[in-house]
């Protein structure tokens, strides 16, 4: 067997040796006393006992730092003690030698410095007999220590292995609650990203609509038309009430994470319609599958499109958009287009306060799906592919 020094061990371990070693002292004091009282000599060996008492429960300062000075005092203060009581040394060699032969395996990561302390304990065993008794008495004490050593080595494998499995358990433990505090930490920022997401794709491009809306009422206004001022002020408030309940569903979003049943054919093309009565572009859409995305997929392509479509009014200074989606090779693709004046596509997500194509970027993430972007001087054009649910149909 190979172990380690382990302060785990021996602390844990110190409290049951304790109440060992205090019934073999006990033991010891009324073998010497039985039939003469010998006081002076139990005072000093209860003195002795002490200090190899408070040196066995600093053990894990000790033994770590010195661990055979550790062995060595600890044997010296026993032959002392059982040379201060000579008719009560039996007690003292077989209930305490087998301690600190049991205590090596935790003191000690070789097996021969193992068997070192086996070896001192043996010789001070042997000697002591030889000194304070007789032959026959080492015939007698020797099977005796040999049982006791056996029996106490098995139970110190056993209380160590348990031991270790209890540490390996805790530090299982921690590295659990440690992974547990990471993924709070990353579902937080998911969180925060989401609802990032959630807020452009419902007020901020709510509020960018209205607010292009009234601009150009303002403008038919200072003009004189007064008609078409109006039908831009309707279309507002139309707006404007879209926004609201958008802004509501997704508040509901955030609360039960679940998305609406939405035919994505039916969205998609509401969603043009909406462009075109609040812009007035011209909008060629081509919508053409047969099998439908996932509903997350749909979800977040439907906001995709409503934030391409804002981007081409507010920015690309386009007259003309192209929105098509087609089924290929089991993947819907989304594809919008204009005939702006581009960007530079190495500014995404470099640019304050312009976040809408980062936002594309994560929720093209969050269903698997990819994302090209090509801008130029002749326009910009976008494409989404995704993956299609399962037996669905459009």
């Amino acid at each position: 067997m190979s172990t380690t020094v382990s302060s785990d061990e021996l602390l844990v371990s110190r409290l049951p040796i304790a109440i060992w070693l205090s019934l073999v002292f006990a033991a010891s004091l009324i073998l010497q006393n039985f039939t003469r009282p010998a006081v002076i000599a139990s005072l000093i060996f209860a003195l002795v006992m002490a200090l190899h008492f408070y040196i066995h429960w600093m053990a894990h300062r000790f033994a770590q730092t010195y661990p055979w000075g550790y062995v060595l005092i600890q044997h010296m203060l026993l032959g002392i003690g059982a040379l201060l009581l000579p008719q009560g040394y039996q007690a003292i060699l077989i209930g305490f030698l087998p301690v600190l032969v049991a205590q090596s395996l935790a003191v000690f990561d070789q097996k021969r410095k193992i068997a070192g302390v086996l070896l001192v304990s043996v010789a001070l065993f042997s000697a002591l007999v030889g000194v304070l008794g007789q032959l026959r008495d080492l015939a007698l004490l020797g099977p005796l220590l040999i049982m006791m050593l056996v029996v106490v080595i098995a139970y110190a494998l056993l209380f160590f292995n348990q031991v270790h499995a209890r540490v390996r358990t805790q530090a299982f433990l921690n590295d659990l609650e440690i992974a547990h505090r990471k993924v709070e930490e990353l579902t937080l920022a998911n969180e925060r990203q989401r609802m990032a997401r959630d807020l452009h794709d419902t007020l901020a491009q709510g509020v960018a609509g209205l607010i292009m809306q009234l601009e150009a009422a303002e403008a038919f206004m200072m003009q004189g038309n007064t008609g078409r001022t109006e039908t831009i002020i309707r279309q507002s408030k139309e707006q404007a009430r879209r926004t609201l309940a958008d802004a509501r569903r997704a508040i509901d979003n955030l609360r039960t994470k679940s998305a609406a049943n939405t035919d994505f054919r039916e969205a998609a093309e509401a969603e043009i319609e909406r462009f075109l009565q609040a812009i007035g572009m011209v909008v060629y859409a081509d919508i053409r599958f047969v099998r439908s995305p996932s509903r997350m997929a749909a979800e977040h392509l439907l906001q995709i499109l409503s934030e391409c479509l804002t981007n081409v009014a507010k920015h690309a200074q386009a007259d003309k958009v192209w929105v098509s989606v087609s089924e290929h090779g089991g993947r819907l693709d989304l594809e919008i287009r204009d005939n702006g004046s581009g960007f530079n596509v190495n500014q995404i997500g470099k640019q304050a306060g312009h976040y809408g194509l980062l936002g594309i970027q994560e929720r093209v993430r969050l269903f698997g799906g990819t994302l090209h972007v090509h801008s130029s001087g002749d326009g910009t054009r976008i494409r989404v592919e995704a993956p299609l649910s399962e037996g669905g149909t459009a």
